[in-house]
């Protein structure tokens, strides 16, 4: 009798499973989903297994055992497993990479599924500040906050509310001052009672949620495409609270962290249930307290950025798509999966419905509305008092501007300061400037890796590459020329909060970009502080250009509109309306009506023009058809095949060379090879060969061919490639 083997999905990147013998006979199809550790050459990987079998294609004389197996249970649940299947399919990527996106990273190193807790940190029975040495300033504060929380308070929470706690913690516990304990996270914030009642819907929101409502059973497809302030959280929350009340669980994704503390808030104070929170600012720990919490059921609701997709849900109702529109819900490395898509698929597989809302609806999207494929729901009014505000163009040639502020503008801020609104500006560069320039012989800084400017950080005193990384100094005079007489041009969020401070001196702002918030708790302070009304003024990226709810806001100024009019990307015109609209839509959602100033220098742009006085959807109706009549996504298939290399000619060589291999063919149309947009990064040099069908078959058929012949070429050893199927950019 042979010995049972298990097909196992390793973190490598070889496409294929791993055969192993199975620890003992009894081995059966009950033991798939569970993790075990291998030997893998001289290391020990842990993985996943797939399927168990009496064959391999392997002689059994070579095929090594299982170390051990780490579950008693399955940790992934057959819908997840099959989703990575067909995502490893769909993608042509390997397919135990797939499996390690889909677990936390302490599950990957073997941690129990079960979740080890949150710490919270108490102080001691008769703990008194006084006993303290006056020097000993950290301490004495940590310990009088901790007193003012005798319930103790979670790591987390001190990140926000002591700079400095984690050195004072240790001293205090060496003192015995104070003392930790761990609850599970789901006990973290309790959740007994609901803070706020609902809202009163209008007659549109009412009719969406009876449309939604009469599908709780089926995997129906809705996309909610409503104006900015239309009241789509509160269309979720009423759908979320159904089906709550039916047993089930919700997961909800949006596109960046910037969003979930304020969404966060609004469910907790509406929601009488524990959340489950999943995004990148948590550390391994809480990531797995949460995972383990979803996959409890103790989580009735999961909030989560992109990967949150693959959490378990034993009891699924819906899924939630916030912003649909958004890129940050595509991989952009290693394993490039799009959520939103999965997120289709997997509401499909299990039955439920999924909602997509979006103020700016995807092309794809609203193209799959044109087929019927989605239910096209739209709330076209914004909720309670908020009314649509104004847009008005400022051409920049015309009007005197010092720093990127025009002279129109700034008065326009100085009025709506008077009346005690509150104004956002935006303008989507960060640092302070992104050129410094001899002003006698025309040498600009350049990143030595990089086809790319060095951005000037006034706050770091470096000139930095926001695409390799790369620092340096600020040269004291021209390398070229000698001179001294250097220059800073354009302008980043850095320069425009420096010059708002001359400007408005008594006025409080707050910078947001990534720069500002990158401290734990950051973000969440700052977004308090713009919501109390205590920061007048906000300066920021596309952080606050996505879902906020910023009610005292009167004012919005795009300080700069023509960075996406004249790119080489297709896609250009989409998303600098969706950035416009997303952005404008901030104003006005409160009692007050508001208004949007967006400099330019090319005021008559005909794309420009038709977003202003048609409106997005008028502007995106366009769009679809001239994207039909080109031949481009969403009426096209695509696959970006990336190569990149020390030397330039070696990339398209080797795309060369891999066309000839694959032939041709009358189904796929192949372009290339040519030089990514931004042709050396991090000095290497990229080429690309872009991949179009009109059809998915042929073309996943030859990305089939191709990735099977990538991983035989011998060639392959002198390029990195990696193969983006349907891509957002051609960078």
């Amino acid at each position: 009798m042979s010995l049972p083997i298990y097909k196992v999905a390793l973190p490598t990147p070889l496409p294929r499973l791993f055969d192993y013998i199975a620890e003992n006979h009894a081995a059966d199809k009950a033991v798939i989903g569970c993790r075990v550790e291998v030997p893998f050459g001289r290391q020990k990987l842990i993985g996943c297994i797939i399927d168990v079998t009496d064959h391999s294609d392997i002689p059994a004389s070579k095929l090594r055992s299982v170390n051990r197996r780490i579950d008693a249970d399955s940790v992934i649940s057959s819908d997840i497993l099959e989703l990575l299947k067909w995502s490893a399919r769909y993608y042509h990527h390997p397919i135990g990479e797939v499996f390690a996106t889909a677990l936390p990273v302490k599950l990957r190193q073997g941690a129990s599924p079960d979740g080890a807790g949150i710490r919270y940190w108490l102080p001691s029975e008769g703990a008194d500040p006084e006993s303290l040495s006056a020097r000993a300033v950290s301490q004495r504060s940590l310990l009088g906050l901790l007193l003012k929380h005798p319930e103790g308070i979670d790591e987390e929470s001190l990140d926000s509310e002591h700079e400095k706690w984690r050195y004072a913690i240790r001293e205090l516990d060496k003192k015995g001052l104070v003392h930790s304990i761990e609850r599970p996270c789901w006990e973290t914030k309790p959740h007994e009672t609901a803070v706020s009642t609902p809202h009163q819907l209008n007659a549109a929101q009412q009719e969406t949620v009876d449309e939604i409502s009469i599908s709780l059973d089926k995997p129906e497809r809705f996309l909610l495409h409503g104006v900015t302030g239309s009241g789509k959280t509160e269309v979720y929350l009423e759908v979320i609270e159904q089906v709550i009340a039916r047993g089930r669980q919700v997961l909800v994704l949006v596109p960046e962290i910037g969003l979930t503390p304020q969404l966060v808030q609004r469910f907790r104070d509406r929601l009488a249930q524990p959340i489950a929170l999943l995004h990148s600012n948590l550390n391994d720990s809480e990531r797995l307290c949460s995972w383990a919490m979803a996959r409890s059921g103790a989580a009735r609701v999961v909030i989560g950025t992109r990967s949150a997709i693959f959490t378990p849900l034993p009891e699924p109702g819906l899924i939630i798509i916030d912003e649909e529109h958004d890129a940050s819900f595509k991989q952009q490395e290693g394993f490039r999966y799009h959520a939103r898509d999965l997120a289709v698929m997997r509401a499909q597989s299990l039955g439920v419905p999924i909602i997509m809302g979006s103020a700016t609806p995807s092309l794809e999207s609203l193209a799959r509305c044109r087929a019927g494929a989605y239910q096209h729901l739209k709330l076209d009014y914004r909720a309670g008092a908020g009314t649509t505000p104004t847009l008005n163009l400022i051409d920049m040639r015309r009007i005197p501007h010092n720093q990127g502020l025009s002279e129109t503008l700034v008065k326009t801020m100085h009025k709506q300061l008077s009346e005690d609104g509150q104004i956002l500006l935006f303008l989507n560069r960060r640092g302070f400037a992104p050129t410094l320039l001899c002003e006698d012989c025309g040498w600009i800084a350049q990143c030595s890796r990089c086809d790319a400017r060095m951005t000037w950080h006034e706050g770091k005193r470096l000139l930095r590459c926001h695409h390799c990384g790369a620092e340096q100094p600020r040269p004291h005079s021209c390398p070229e020329c000698t001179s001294e007489n250097l220059y800073l041009l354009g302008e980043g969020t850095e320069r425009i909060e420096q010059e708002l401070e001359q400007q408005f001196p008594d006025v409080p702002l707050e910078r947001f970009d990534r720069d500002s918030v990158r401290r734990k708790g950051s973000l969440e302070s700052r977004l308090a502080r713009v919501q109390s009304g205590e920061s007048r003024i906000i300066i920021g990226t596309q952080m606050l250009a996505k879902g906020h709810d910023f009610p005292g806001v009167t004012l919005v100024g795009i300080l700069d509109s023509d960075q996406g009019l004249f790119s080489a990307d297709f896609r250009a015109a989409e998303r600098m309306a969706q950035l416009i609209t997303q952005v404008a839509g901030r104003a006005g959602r409160g009692s007050r009506r508001g208004e949007v100033m967006i400099q330019t220098h090319h005021p008559e742009h005909p794309l420009l023009q038709a977003l202003i006085h048609k409106g997005f959807e008028a502007f995106s109706e366009e769009l679809l058809s001239e994207r039909q009549a080109a031949g481009l996504p969403p009426y096209a298939h695509i696959a970006l095949l990336r190569v990149e290399a020390q030397k330039r000619e070696v990339p398209p060589a080797f795309i060369e060379h891999t066309m000839r291999n694959l032939g041709q063919t009358e189904e796929v149309i192949m372009l290339g090879p040519v030089p990514a947009l931004m042709e050396r990064r991090a000095g290497r040099y990229r080429y690309q060969l872009l991949l179009s069908a009109e059809a998915r078959p042929p073309l996943h058929r030859l990305l089939k061919r191709l990735t099977d012949q990538l991983g035989i070429d011998p060639e392959t050893r002198k390029v990195r490639w990696s193969l983006d199927v349907d891509p957002i950019d051609l960078y």
